[in-house]
């Protein structure tokens, strides 16, 4: 059994795992040098096969789109959160919001400040 590369576009979506047809162990990419080919082989047996593809790993990187529809509007019954009224909401003016600074994942990122209206009506989420 063999899970295919899935997906269209720049190249293979997903390179799945192969599993050895003799013994169902996982199967390791293994260069034929004498061949100049890259294979997979059972590290158990002796069962070899050629690969289709010569991608082997694909490391997506996925963008964050809209990072404030992540935000759940619910961070405003949170008693811990602090609140602030210098920041008008930019929607319905509710002086009220609350406000933290989000987990980044990337280091250059510079301190960014999130806030949700207080208003339960509106609870639009921000950033400045």
């Amino acid at each position: 059994m063999s899970l295919m590369a899935k997906g269209g576009g720049d190249g293979p979506g997903f390179v799945g795992i192969r599993f050895c047809q003799e013994c169902n162990n996982m199967l390791y990419p293994k260069e034929d040098k004498e061949n100049k080919i890259l294979l997979y082989a059972c590290r158990n047996c002796d069962y070899k096969m050629p690969t289709e593809n010569n991608c082997i790993y694909v490391n997506k990187l996925m963008h964050e789109i809209d990072e404030l529809r992540h935000i759940n509007p619910e961070v405003i019954q949170d008693p811990t959160l602090p609140r602030t009224d210098d920041h008008p909401c930019p929607r319905c003016s509710t002086r009220d919001a609350v406000f933290f600074q989000a987990q980044t994942r990337r280091a250059e990122d510079e301190m960014r400040l999130y806030y949700v209206c207080c208003n339960s009506e509106c609870t639009h989420r921000w950033t400045e």
